[in-house]
């Protein structure tokens, strides 16, 4: 899968403040590690294309901030390594070169992993614009309901989270093993569209240029679609300070300051406003989401 669903797509094809297991005394007020403590080292898993994409940017920035509010002397430094999402998730299981990473939670990765129950960009993954061709942008104005959308056949890849999340919901999802063949497919007209978050389609409209796709016009598939940060399963003392100083970021304004530079205006250009939102179920969710925290998610209705 890609890195923002690590990060969920780091380039490819990107959810309280309650503890993970009990772990954290929350933190009212910001604290600083002292300078004569040695810093700690927390690798996080990077790839060379993260350099290209402003969007794998983000929770690399976000930790930090993280970090450097947890009162403890931690310094953030990218993997030596570029590797596959499954790797980065096996090597950051096994506590080998990888502290940390960030990922699209499901069941599998909070058996395996030790989940931040904050969503860093407070669901944004799950607000899904769809890529279709170009020559298709008419057909899709005018259809007329949500059931018309799930008929048509559309694609996702075989082992991400949302595949499941779509087939749940009565989407008629076909799976491929290739991110870029999802593309392909696409413009050969075996799937009619591929709900991206619109923290992803306008870069891979961009870089598809040949194929003249476009974003879908009048719809957005929204589900809950938590982005956490992971660590090894007995790694408190590090969960602990990315707990602890993400809340403060919270309360302080930071985290939302990052979140706007980042993504207001990708969120101005998706007109979520103008859409009509077929708001889907998530059964993917553990019973520790925080979903009734709403002021960890974003909503077009109360903006940023």
């Amino acid at each position: 899968m890609n890195h923002w669903n690590t990060f969920a797509f780091c380039i490819h094809g990107w959810r309280e403040f309650a503890t993970c297991f009990g772990l954290l005394v929350v933190c009212t007020f910001p604290v600083h590690a002292t300078k004569s403590e040695p810093a700690q080292s927390v690798t996080y898993a990077w790839a060379a294309s993260m350099a290209q994409d402003e969007r794998g940017q983000y929770p690399i920035s976000l930790l930090k901030l993280a970090l450097s509010k947890s009162g403890v002397a931690y310094e953030a430094k990218p993997s030596k390594h570029d590797m596959p999402q499954w790797r980065t998730l096996r090597h950051v299981q096994m506590g080998k070169e990888l502290d940390v990473v960030w990922t699209f939670t499901s069941p599998e990765r909070e058996r395996d992993l030790l989940p931040i129950r904050i969503p860093i960009d407070r669901g944004l993954l799950g607000w899904r614009l769809l890529l279709v061709n170009r020559s298709d942008s008419d057909y899709f104005a005018r259809l007329e309901s949500a059931d018309q959308l799930k008929a048509l056949r559309s694609g996702q890849g075989h082992d991400w989270p949302d595949f499941p999340i779509l087939q749940a919901n009565g989407f008629n999802v076909t799976s491929s093993s290739s991110y870029q063949g999802l593309f392909a497919m696409l413009e050969r007209g075996r799937i009619r569209y591929f709900p991206r978050s619109m923290t992803e389609i306008q870069a891979e409209v961009d870089a598809h240029q040949k194929q003249a796709f476009a974003i879908a016009p009048r719809w957005v598939i929204y589900y809950p679609a938590p982005l956490y940060f992971f660590v090894k399963k007995d790694n408190y003392a590090l969960a602990q300070a990315i707990e602890r100083g993400l809340t403060i970021a919270m309360k302080d304004g930071s985290m939302r300051q990052l979140f706007v530079r980042h993504f207001g205006n990708m969120i101005k250009q998706a007109q979520l406003d103008k859409r009509e939102v077929i708001t889907i179920r998530n059964p993917q969710l553990s019973e520790q989401t925080p979903l009734l925290k709403t002021e960890l998610w974003f909503s077009p209705v109360l903006g940023f």
